[in-house]
């Protein structure tokens, strides 16, 4: 799959009602993994989602809207857009959609974008930051709440560490609800990780079962903070649990003896929140 099929010839405009098309089938094979690291390109659906995406200053490929929406202003207002930067724009049939996201009712605008990753040596943080570390979180649908609650509470991104889901597959950006365009995301190794964690300026707190601080004890306040949450199924390796400054836990009070990881890291991510606001409340010149 080339590049230029996989976004067709800039500026041009096309209705496609065919499912063999070459387009439709480069776009359909975003879905797969392997193709999206080939063409570092992902969909994401929704006409919201495309224009919080233009205001954020990402580059869009391919625009793809139903022939019903044709009429559309906001529809005809991304496609000009889309146009005005080189992309391309295809207006299909509700089967088509259909087919490129793997949805029975699929919304009428989907677009094609290049990857954005960011290096750890671009990361600096300073004063109340909040940086989120996932050691090889499996699930996407947990890995894209993360990124919109890490969104929803102003932390500074977050690094995925080891072997994680894809942040680009289609199930990790919709659970995002567009927050992939808004949040940084990083990919390491544990190794790199760890290496780079050494120089970070701030708190160092994570999650464990063996935790033996009550996560609301602890003054998080006027520092960068970095957590790191475990996977779903081992929590914080060893070495990773080794780098924490401080190793907390969240007290349960019913039989379950811990959470889904991307409510245990909204919990987290609001309370670290929370103390930095209270010192600012407390002090107008923070």
């Amino acid at each position: 799959m080339s590049e230029h099929r996989a976004s067709g010839a800039p500026g041009q405009v096309k209705e496609i009602t065919s499912l063999a098309n070459p387009l439709i089938k480069d776009i359909k094979s975003l879905s797969l993994k392997k193709f999206r690291d080939q063409q570092n390109a992902f969909i994401a659906e929704g006409l919201k989602l495309i224009i919080d995406a233009f205001e954020l200053g990402w580059s869009i490929r391919t625009l793809v809207f139903a022939k019903a929406a044709r009429d559309n202003a906001a529809v005809q207002k991304a496609a000009a857009r889309t146009v005005a930067s080189g992309g391309t724009v295809l207006e299909v049939s509700e089967k088509i959609l259909s087919a490129i996201t793997r949805r029975d009712n699929p919304q009428a605008v989907v677009g094609v974008f290049t990857q954005r990753l960011m290096g750890l040596s671009d990361i600096r943080p300073v004063s109340n930051d909040i940086w989120v570390a996932l050691d090889r979180v499996r699930d996407p649908g947990n890995l894209g709440t993360v990124i919109r609650t890490v969104d929803a509470v102003g932390a500074k991104g977050v690094i995925l560490v080891g072997e994680t889901t894809d942040p680009f597959s289609l199930e990790t950006v919709r659970a995002t609800m567009g927050s992939i365009f808004a949040v940084p995301v990083a990919k390491t190794s544990s190794e790199s990780f760890l290496d780079w964690r050494q120089g970070f300026p701030g708190l160092v707190v994570g999650t464990h079962l063996k935790g033996a601080v009550d996560y609301r004890t602890v003054d998080y306040a006027d520092r960068p903070v970095l957590l790191m949450m475990g996977n779903e199924q081992q929590g914080l390796p060893d070495a990773l649990a080794a780098a924490c400054d401080r190793l907390l836990r969240i007290p349960q009070a019913g039989r379950a003896d811990s959470l889904n990881l991307a409510v245990a890291t909204g919990v987290m991510l609001f309370e670290i929140r929370r103390s930095a606001l209270s010192l600012a409340a407390e002090d107008p010149a923070v």
